[in-house]
């Protein structure tokens, strides 16, 4: 574990642990208020925030923005990151290797922030945070609490732009977020 977000950036920035830094333009490490109560953690980036080292600023975080803004969150005030920093070939899944080797940059992470809630924006998040055992259309929508952190599954925003049916969803999802009684 690193003690301060200095290390655990310097740590990251010539980061050669798999196969994804090969084609990757930038590191995609996570931008936000690094004392949030809320992570949003997606999977990984595209090709938007692979060339603007930032998650979710293509048409998937278009789309996630609006919904920040109907309900009044503000993206400074929360923190948002993805299982990996480098984009995966032609937006595919990241595969086993390529979460392993990068998921203790997102565990340190949480562990910096020290949030109460983590959205998981899709079944990647959800499988490699929870376990393999969740399905994103069953755990959608539910609290599930482990080790004090209160965790809220729902669509990954790319999935709102392919079914317009599952933006209800995600906007009831996020409300639940904002009604946490938060300490």
């Amino acid at each position: 574990m690193f003690k301060s977000w200095e290390e655990l950036e310097n740590s990251i920035k010539d980061c050669k642990k798999c196969k994804l830094c090969e084609g990757r333009q930038n590191i995609v490490f996570g931008v936000g208020n690094k004392d949030a109560k809320i992570i949003f953690i997606g999977e990984g980036p595209g090709a938007d925030e692979d060339r603007l080292g930032e998650p979710f600023v293509g048409k998937a975080g278009k789309l996630m923005n609006f919904a920040f803004q109907t309900l009044g969150i503000n993206r400074q005030e929360v923190y948002i990151g993805n299982v990996v920093k480098c984009r995966p070939p032609k937006n595919r899944d990241p595969q086993e290797d390529e979460v392993n080797a990068c998921i203790d940059y997102l565990r340190n992470q949480v562990m910096l922030i020290k949030p109460q809630v983590i959205v998981l924006l899709g079944r990647i998040a959800l499988q490699n945070i929870l376990g393999q055992e969740y399905k994103i259309s069953e755990a959608r929508g539910k609290w599930i609490e482990k080790k004090g952190i209160y965790y809220m599954p729902t669509w990954h925003p790319a999935a709102l732009l392919r079914d317009e049916k599952k933006k209800i969803d995600f906007i009831k999802d996020l409300q639940k977020v904002l009604s946490f009684n938060f300490k």
